[in-house]
């Protein structure tokens, strides 16, 4: 098994066919289908279902793939790390479907402006399944909102901790929380996520009862839901960044003021410990007067 192989393997898993994948390797056909031929021999599994057309991957070939991800990764890092490139390869990063999402593409542009050798790969996908990810080493880090049981190999740094707002429709006059809250039309953040349950918790915690009139999974449909006027929402303030947002009225949600942190989820001797520590500081820049700034490690 070499790497030649493994790019081989990546490339018509990437492409669907032995054929495109042989134009982007620089092979014929004939070789592609040898060298995967050769990998299934040595390692003893069939990658690929050739009965199908094109070839359907198979569970042990799934297996196959990522190893070689694995391997052809901490290859390009151990490069660079023998260049004496410290900011450079391949950043394995994940990230929940948050409204604070809209941070990270400007975050990891910022970081391949400022180290153009290093090039991040960003998977979406819940809380849940990316904290396992970084504990098992898939990713080197994941944005994830503050989660209760983090494994102790895990180490978990908030770089925004911002307040929720009630949000109404623009014009709205009355400045009540909670009789807005009781009287008017409510659109009800329905997901899975802490950010849900830390709303509904509160709204359980004042004693309203409110008079839903939409249930909605996501943050950015619920603010276009208030600023056309369907009812009144809960939502966190890097929601509100876009210059339409400003004529809808906001009040400070809870009694006090309702905060909710997102982080970096990273392993306690995480191999790209620098890298993650430099996106903390940019993701933290760009959260303004919420930014948390990270602790210095002794």
């Amino acid at each position: 098994m070499d790497t030649r192989q493994l790019k081989t393997l990546l490339a018509i898993h990437s492409h669907g066919t032995f054929a495109q994948a042989a134009d982007v390797v620089g092979l014929t056909p004939s070789a592609v289908s040898q060298q995967v031929h050769a990998l299934e021999e040595e390692l003893h599994v069939t990658i690929f279902d050739r009965s199908t057309r094109p070839p359907r991957v198979t569970p042990g070939g799934i297996q196959v793939i990522e190893m070689a991800r694995d391997i052809l990764r901490r290859e390009e890092d151990t490069k660079a790390s023998l260049r004496g490139d410290q900011i450079a390869g391949t950043l394995m990063l994940g990230s929940v479907r948050s409204s604070a999402l809209n941070l990270l593409p400007r975050a990891l542009v910022q970081m391949r402006q400022r180290y153009p050798d290093l090039k991040p790969s960003l998977r979406i996908s819940l809380s849940t399944t990316l904290i396992s990810d970084v504990s098992a080493g898939r990713l080197d880090a994941a944005i994830v909102a503050e989660h209760l049981g983090f494994p102790s190999a895990l180490r978990w740094s908030p770089f925004l901790r911002e307040p929720l707002w009630l949000i109404a429709p623009p014009g709205t006059e009355s400045r009540d929380p909670i009789k807005l809250l009781n009287t008017r039309p409510y659109i009800r953040f329905r997901s899975s996520v802490p950010l849900a349950n830390l709303i509904d918790t509160e709204l359980s915690r004042l004693g309203v009862v409110t008079n839903d009139v939409a249930e909605i999974d996501t943050i950015g449909s619920i603010v276009t839901g208030v600023r056309q006027g369907l009812g009144i929402s809960v939502v966190p303030h890097v929601a509100l960044q876009e210059p339409e947002d400003l004529n809808i009225t906001r009040l400070p949600f809870g009694n006090p003021q309702v905060n909710r942190q997102i982080g970096i989820v990273e392993r306690t001797e995480a191999p790209r410990a620098e890298i993650i520590a430099l996106l903390h500081s940019v993701l933290a820049d760009l959260c303004g007067d919420y930014g948390v700034v990270r602790p210095t490690r002794s």
